[in-house]
């Protein structure tokens, strides 16, 4: 069985045909997340006959995405839904009705957007997708030249003001902080930048902070959806599905025919939609008003999964842990998460109404990181540890400090923070050599601690002090609270020998 025996309560050509001839929706970011999420909504969308029209999907990153996955399967794909009791969903997902490549089809898109029918333009590109213009040169060129990502679709935007002042809303799905303010401040750098050399009108500016013209809403997103996982890529080869091999692309992109992904999934946003908006609200996307999507979102990153995420992410990669899912299993590391999530974060947590705190909580401890069947690992959430720490760890200490809370309640915050520098060693608790994750101040802070070896004892002020004060990793100088000496105590008595890790972890939260 193969992706074209599936079948669908809607008649896909159809679809396809109407989708292509007047779109409504367009969404950049055509990865594991796509097609676990908006997809599905969109699949849900066509199943119920609450839309006739399924999504474009383009993608601007990684050209092996759709020339390897999307065209050779007709833009078909399966989603894999792991279920933390060992059963599994499979729904079929055709609402893709068309696949591009950013680059190889300005033309296309520049048709999509002059379409006064589109309405909605999403994305989820990663954080790093949202970058500002570098260099002069990026604004020197035609904007029709553009070759930047943010520039390509700022001249698309232009098309559209240029054809009709047509209403659009620009809605960024990727989990970052303020991600809507991020897209309008990309976008905006690029159209004033060329407006300034006289390459734009200012019209056009103005078009695009004019709100009943374009919006950028903000929102909340939640859902772990790992790499294609070859455990569930044999389950549905057991079941007669053939067609499971895994791509792993030049651009380190991995992505199958299949996406597997988590049940549990959030998506709240901020309800800006000049030109109306497709019935999302039926199929589980939550609109609400910016203040609220704010709070969910400081709420989850703040305190309810991503401290936890990261927190097992370090002390995973040095005790030799794989996957997340055992590690919840380590008496040691559950009790870690759960002081940092009940203990420490919910007495300064943001309660945006919509969604429980402590529901969230329980959620993601008894259900979500438990479950066997997702694949995630540490190695993965490690990634970009240093990009992170700020917001996860350091608004609540912040908060602790502006409410006048003693910081002597933090124990995991400091513990997380030493744990981090030891797993900046690049040695686990073993004493065995590993390789550490991608992060883009991996190589300038372990500079700090390359002279320190397992065995060492004696006090490491000096060489943590240049880390701990940077508050551009964690948002506030470390040093110049009582939270310092603790880093100082757990990092050296982390590196006194070989199980130093697992012992100071043990002690330190038993004795919390």
């Amino acid at each position: 069985m193969t992706l074209y025996d599936m079948k669908f309560p809607y008649d896909r050509d159809e679809m396809r045909k109407k989708t292509k001839a007047s779109p409504e929706w367009l969404h950049f970011g055509a990865g594991n997340i796509f097609r676990a999420f908006p997809c599905a909504l969109a699949e849900r969308m066509l199943a119920e006959g609450l839309s006739s029209r399924g999504i474009i999907a383009a993608e601007g990153f990684d050209r092996e995405i759709i020339e390897k996955i999307y065209h050779p399967r007709d833009d078909l794909s399966l989603l894999v839904t792991l279920h933390g009791n060992g059963t599994v969903t499979k729904t079929p997902i055709g609402c893709v009705a068309e696949s591009l490549f950013v680059a190889d089809s300005i033309e296309r898109l520049t048709e999509i957007f002059t379409s006064q029918s589109l309405r909605l333009v999403s994305f989820t590109i990663t954080e790093k997708g949202y970058a500002l213009p570098e260099k002069i040169a990026d604004l020197e060129g035609k904007p029709e030249n553009a070759r930047a990502f943010m520039g390509q679709l700022t001249w698309l935007l232009y098309k559209r003001f240029e054809s009709g002042r047509f209403p659009i809303t620009l809605l960024s799905m990727d989990n970052c902080s303020d991600n809507g303010d991020r897209l309008r401040a990309a976008v905006l750098a690029y159209a004033s930048g060329w407006e300034k050399r006289g390459l734009l009108p200012a019209s056009f500016t103005e078009w695009l902070t004019d709100e009943a013209s374009v919006a950028f809403p903000c929102s909340m997103i939640d859902k772990i959806t790992p790499r294609p996982d070859e455990r569930v890529a044999a389950m549905l080869r057991e079941d007669g599905f053939d067609d499971t091999e895994t791509v792993v692309t030049e651009k380190h992109t991995y992505i199958a025919p299949f996406v597997n992904a988590e049940a549990p999934q959030y998506l709240v946003v901020e309800d800006k939609f000049p030109a109306g908006r497709p019935p999302l609200d039926r199929v589980g996307m939550i609109f609400t008003d910016r203040k609220t999507v704010s709070m969910t979102e400081r709420m989850k990153v703040s305190t309810c999964l991503n401290p936890l995420h990261t927190s097992l992410a370090v002390f995973g990669c040095l005790l030799g842990y794989t996957l997340i899912s055992s590690e919840v299993a380590d008496d040691d590391l559950s009790a870690l998460i759960r002081r940092l999530g009940y203990v420490e974060g919910l007495p300064v947590v943001t309660d945006p109404g919509i969604i429980s705190p402590r529901a969230f909580i329980d959620e993601v401890v008894e259900v979500r990181l438990p479950n066997p069947f997702m694949p995630d690992s540490p190695q993965r959430i490690a990634t970009d540890t240093s990009q992170k720490l700020s917001v996860r760890f350091g608004q609540t200490v912040k908060e602790y400090i502006s409410r006048g809370l003693p910081l002597e309640t933090l124990v995991a915050v400091p513990l997380v923070y030493a744990g981090w520098c030891r797993y900046m060693l690049a040695v686990d608790d073993n004493g065995e050599p590993f390789t550490p994750s991608s992060d883009p101040r991996y190589d300038d802070c372990s500079a700090h601690l390359k002279d320190i070896r397992l065995g060492d004892v004696r006090d490491f002020s000096d060489e943590l002090y240049p880390i701990m004060s940077d508050t551009t990793i964690f948002g506030y100088d470390v040093t110049k609270t009582t939270l310092f000496p603790r880093v100082v105590e757990y990092f050296a008595r982390m590196v006194k020998a070989p199980g130093a890790v697992r012992e100071t972890l043990h002690d330190v939260i038993a004795g919390a």
